[in-house]
């Protein structure tokens, strides 16, 4: 039986490093296996497999960090919430600049879930901010 998760951190942030686990899974195993075929199927019209793979390898590390790290203190949460926040904005940021630059329309849609899960670390980042 897994060990009891310390009640610190609300189980509604412990669902969603679940959920973020998932997401980030279901991106990364095409991105990693098939970036060609799976990019091109979403619009892009050049495709870099090495970068896309880099990608990908983070989607992995985080996503599964997300899952393991569930269980752990709220410290734990705080540094893998820094972490998802640095990572979500920037790559937010990154899509915007690319998406100025002529990228697919597919692109909106990368921005808007980045955003959207920044929106979501920053929310659970302040609420567990040390009194």
């Amino acid at each position: 039986m897994p060990p009891s998760a310390p009640p610190d951190v609300p189980s509604a942030l412990r669902s969603w490093f679940v959920v973020h686990f998932v997401a980030d899974i279901v991106f990364a195993l095409p991105l990693f296996v098939l970036p060609r075929q799976f990019l091109t199927m979403l619009g892009w019209a050049e495709v870099d497999p090495l970068a896309t793979r880099m990608v990908a390898a983070a989607l992995f590390g985080i996503g599964i960090q997300s899952l393991l790290g569930r269980r752990k203190s709220a410290e734990t949460f705080r540094g893998m919430l820094n972490l998802k926040i640095i990572w979500s904005s920037t790559a937010t940021a990154g899509i915007l600049a690319s998406i100025a630059q002529g990228a697919a329309p597919m692109a909106w849609g990368f921005a808007a879930i980045f955003g959207a899960f920044c929106g979501v670390w920053i929310y659970w980042r302040r609420r567990l901010e040390v009194p």
